[in-house]
């Protein structure tokens, strides 16, 4: 698809402007403009206790562009499943991947009605490549390999992307039961990249997330480092493994990185 038709009108007529979403907030301090007033008072509510989500939010974009830019340029991946993708910002995945290889596929999945009124300009691809939105929920693993399944060829190679999704899935035995449901699906060298929120390196910002889940917001929960790193089990971890996010492979022009609440791999499936 190089040009699909615009999303429906009816998906904009679903989206509820009175209360804050984790998506809009999120867009907010990226520097978005797809957001309300309801989302930069909840969002400057939140950065007046903990300034630094700004960094968590953009070390979070920068660790995704690492990832992609590795698994593309290095690894030859060309099919890419990005579930939680929030709403179009700097650098998505279809635009990393396929300014590096333009017969890249990629699947973006969200269950926000926003995200959906967006999707056509998720969904422009290159002419070599492709792209397309699911509107399905993470809790659905088997619809959404379904429906990305009319895109993506689950014979080939594929990097499944879930980033700062699983913190909205309250029991993380669910949440480490759904990652290995679809991963089952993927072929050997497939890989799996995520990143989320994790407790034990930042005391002020558990307190700032903490008081946000308890406000009437969707409730985001941190997981321990030792939590995110059990998504990985059984797979092979790319060096240097489960890192605070600024720490993986940075790139050399950087400022020395310095660890943040905010951690995440990549691995390959043997």
């Amino acid at each position: 698809m190089t040009d699909p038709a615009a999303a429906p009108d009816s998906a904009q007529q679903n989206i509820d402007t009175s209360v804050p979403h984790s998506a809009r907030i999120w867009n907010y301090w990226l520097g978005g403009k797809d957001n309300y007033p309801v989302d930069e008072q909840a969002g400057d509510a939140y950065t007046a206790v903990f300034p630094g989500i700004v960094t968590i939010a953009r070390s979070s974009r920068a660790f995704l562009r690492r990832n992609i830019t590795y698994l593309a340029a290095e690894q030859g991946i060309r099919q890419f499943l990005d579930i939680g993708t929030g709403l179009p910002t700097a650098d998505n995945t279809h635009q990393v991947a396929q300014r590096i290889a333009p017969d890249s596929r990629i699947v973006y999945v969200d269950n926000d009605p926003l995200v959906l009124a967006h999707a056509r300009a998720l969904l422009y691809s290159t002419p070599e490549g492709a792209t397309a939105y699911v509107d399905a929920d993470i809790l659905d693993p088997d619809r959404i390999l379904a429906a990305a399944g009319e895109t993506l060829d689950f014979k080939r190679p594929t990097a499944l992307i879930l980033s700062n999704i699983l913190g909205h899935i309250a029991d993380y035995d669910q949440a480490r039961s759904i990652v290995t449901r679809l991963m089952a699906a993927l072929p050997s060298d497939s890989y799996l990249s995520i990143n989320d929120g994790s407790r034990g390196i930042d005391p002020v910002f558990e307190q700032a997330q903490d008081a946000y889940n308890e406000s009437g917001a969707v409730p985001y929960n941190l997981r321990t480092i030792d939590q995110i790193t059990a998504y990985f089990d059984g797979l092979e971890l790319v060096e240097p493994g489960v890192v605070s996010v600024p720490l993986w492979r940075p790139e050399p022009t950087s400022p020395a990185p310095e660890p943040i609440g905010e951690h995440g791999g990549l691995a390959r499936k043997p």
